[in-house]
């Protein structure tokens, strides 16, 4: 009897938590625990309840959403919005499939993205839109119309006359967010924030400001027609015009599953959406009317988690670092925690006014996401602890002792000359693998040679001699002829390696790369007007001023003279080589090239002058297409954008 007490008070316990986790993510868009934490506590309330028996009346297991936000018109839905039942590892997904195959026989399953964002159901009537509602509990959402008009990707009219409710994600993407925040006066704090900011205000200038895309998925009702499968309704979504993202397939069994969702996993962070899983539904829509729904799922769809990327910890302590420009990042060294695969023990702030926007204290947990950066970022506050306190400001350079200055939310250090961090960081990033690529000068020996032999400049990389390094301790005849030689290569370089190596505040590979691309010289290049630089995609006012105040500041033309003086001689050939087929034209990569990897193939239609652009549009001209081609393909045949195989497209290059 004790233990049936305790596990009701467990229960009860994990109710009340969760519900309040669910109020702070959808109600007020201010979570205080991770995904990953709310579904390792929701998994323990479902196993509680399967083993007592009880379902408490507040319990989430009982809710598809949540609660309505006040100032918002009611709206109800014409058919249940579920959610969907989850999985996190493989042995899951196969016993799914395993399930419904003994029923039913070998199955076609789709696979798409799980979108990280806003869930929004579209009416349409006579070919009009009617009205826009957020998913709410399922049956009852919050009326969001006029704020969803604002989003170019939801068609006014339609081609179909009947009565539709559809289904899609609202999402900010991350390239969005970025240059969002380039010239907000109050930066955002991260892409599901800004979009439920964005739906959920009665101020539409907000929501249109901030460029939110709308990605439709499913058909919820349609009046007079029916689907044979899922990937028919996806079909009749692009033929009415909706936009329904780049990735849509049609796999037979588990082992197609497991490989294509592995695929997405894999390059999850190099998308330009969040994305925390994948979809998959069962193709047949006569085995999903007969494995039909419980009360909060349908049977015959299923979510793929995976690991988490974003996860709670507590700040221990805060080291500031100083970087190549002279900039005080500061570095919250935080308890352990695993994140996607890694033990993570340090992350990263973008300066000091980045702390008190963010709210950020010593002992305060707070969300910390892993993306392609080295050190993870803190995204911002879950809960101050009792021992929180102020994090205070630096006054002076924690590698040199000179006096800070401050210039906006930053904190510089103005020793340019005489800084070892900053000076060792600035080398460091010049003899990088895609800047210079010199080979043997890593970070260490670079503050040797700076501390004993007094290279101070990039220039001075290109004086140094055989003796300078033989009362180096751990230096050997055939180390430093290596590094020597390593040295001497580096003087014949690529325009876009170069650019990146001079470390341009701002600047980084597809930066430098895009700067290449469109001047053929590094005098043009130092000529280009702040004009010039925004015309090119990408380049918001901020970095545009930094190149421009690089290429007329003194430092950066001596800087440029030395390099040249010491014998640096810049490749231009391989930035633009003009193909007439390409030059100009919008060019969509789809499928799997044979002679090709996908970075190749974009490589060589960039040199050929093309745009290549992840998604198929109205403005695309040409598509790509190799084995296994997916949603990609079948949009621009709905489209009637010109599509080659890879034959034609080497004939072309021809």
């Amino acid at each position: 009897m004790a233990n049936l007490m305790e596990k009701n008070a467990k229960m009860r316990e994990l109710v009340e938590k969760l519900n309040y986790y669910s109020y702070s993510y959808y109600s007020l868009d201010n979570p205080v625990i991770s995904d990953a934490e709310y579904d390792k506590l929701y998994d323990e309330l479902v196993a509680l309840e399967n083993e007592i028996g009880i379902v408490l009346p507040n319990s989430p297991t009982l809710r598809v959403g949540d609660e309505i936000l006040k100032g918002f018109e009611k709206h109800t839905h014409i058919k249940k919005l579920y959610s969907l039942n989850k999985v996190n590892s493989y042995d899951e997904l196969y016993n799914w499939c395993n399930d419904i195959e003994k029923q039913f026989g070998k199955q076609e399953y789709t696979l798409s993205y799980k979108y990280d964002g806003l869930s929004i159901a579209v009416t349409y009537e006579n070919g009009k839109f009617v009205c826009a509602a957020t998913r709410g509990n399922g049956s009852v959402g919050e009326d969001v119309s006029k704020q969803v008009l604002t989003i170019k990707t939801v068609p006014l009219t339609i081609p179909f006359k009947g009565k539709l409710e559809v289904r899609g994600e609202a999402m900010m993407r991350k390239s969005v967010l970025k240059a969002y925040n380039e010239s907000a006066n109050e930066p955002l704090k991260n892409e599901r924030n800004a979009v439920a900011g964005a739906i959920r205000t009665l101020d539409l200038s907000i929501t249109r400001s901030r460029n939110i895309d709308l990605f439709f998925y499913d058909v919820l009702y349609i009046e007079g027609k029916t689907f044979k499968t899922q990937s028919e309704a996806h079909n009749f979504l692009i033929e009415n015009g909706f936009f329904v993202g780049d990735y849509f397939k049609v796999l037979n069994g588990y082992e197609e599953l497991k490989k294509s969702v592995e695929e997405i996993d894999k390059s999850k962070l190099d998308l330009d959406i969040l994305i925390d899983g994948a979809v998959i539904y069962v193709n047949s829509c006569q085995v999903q009317e007969d494995l039909g729904y419980t009360i909060k799922y349908p049977k015959w769809g299923i979510a793929f988690k995976f690991e988490a990327v974003e996860r709670t910890s507590e700040v221990k302590n805060i080291v500031w670092q100083v970087g190549r420009t002279g900039k005080i990042t500061p570095i919250a060294e935080i308890d352990p925690i695993e994140l996607a695969g890694a033990t993570v023990k340090r992350a990263t702030l973008n300066n000091y006014g980045d702390i008190l926007r963010k709210g950020v204290k010593l002992h305060s947990r707070v969300f910390v996401r892993r993306s392609n950066e080295v050190i993870p970022e803190i995204l911002r506050v879950a809960e101050y602890l009792d021992n929180s306190e102020d994090i205070k400001k630096p006054v002076v350079c924690p590698s040199c002792g000179a006096e800070l200055i401050e210039i906006g939310a930053n904190l510089f250090c103005p020793n340019k000359e005489f800084c070892t961090e900053q000076i060792t960081d600035k080398l460091t990033h010049f003899c990088s693998r895609n800047a210079m690529n010199i080979e043997g000068l890593n970070e260490k020996t670079l503050k040797l040679l700076h501390n004993d032999v007094g290279v101070n400049e990039l220039a001075d990389l290109y004086k140094l001699t055989y003796s300078d390094f033989e009362d180096l301790e751990g230096f050997k005849d055939k180390k430093i002829s290596n590094i020597l030689d390593g040295i001497e290569k580096s003087k014949n370089v690529n325009f876009a390696n170069f650019i990146y190596a001079l470390g341009i505040n701002g600047v980084g590979e597809k930066t430098a790369k895009d700067l290449a691309k469109r001047f053929a010289t590094l005098n043009d290049l130092k000529n280009a007007k702040i004009e010039d630089l925004v015309s090119i995609n990408d380049i918001g006012e901020v970095i545009a001023k930094s190149i421009y105040d690089y290429f007329n500041s003194n430092y950066g033309l001596k800087n440029l003279n030395d390099l040249l003086n010491a014998g640096i001689k810049i490749n231009y050939t391989n930035v633009v080589n003009y193909n007439e087929n390409f030059k100009g034209k919008n060019v969509v990569l789809t499928g799997t090239l044979q002679n090709y990897t996908r970075d190749e193939a974009k490589t060589l239609l960039e040199s050929f002058g093309a745009n290549v652009v992840s998604s198929v549009s109205k403005n695309t001209d040409l598509v790509i297409a190799g084995e296994s081609a997916g949603s990609k393909l079948t949009k621009a045949n709905a489209l009637n954008v010109k599509v080659i195989n890879e034959d034609e497209f080497q004939n072309l290059i021809k």
